[in-house]
């Protein structure tokens, strides 16, 4: 797994927890947490698939 994907994915989750953690308390401030939750998430996506389309070249 790359490192970067690595990170995203980590940011994620913690996002996710505050988003809960927000959401629970009443705090409307949990939308923020979706969406850098949202972004994390398609930066970890990118850099697995670019990844994976670099080995299939190196294979090629």
């Amino acid at each position: 797994m790359p490192r970067n994907a690595l990170y995203a994915s980590i940011v994620f989750v913690l996002a996710v927890s505050a988003a809960v953690v927000s959401f629970v308390e009443g705090n409307w401030l949990g939308v923020i947490w979706v969406l850098l939750a949202g972004v994390s998430s398609n930066i970890a996506w990118f850099y697995l698939r670019k990844e994976k389309l670099a080995r299939q070249a190196d294979q090629a």
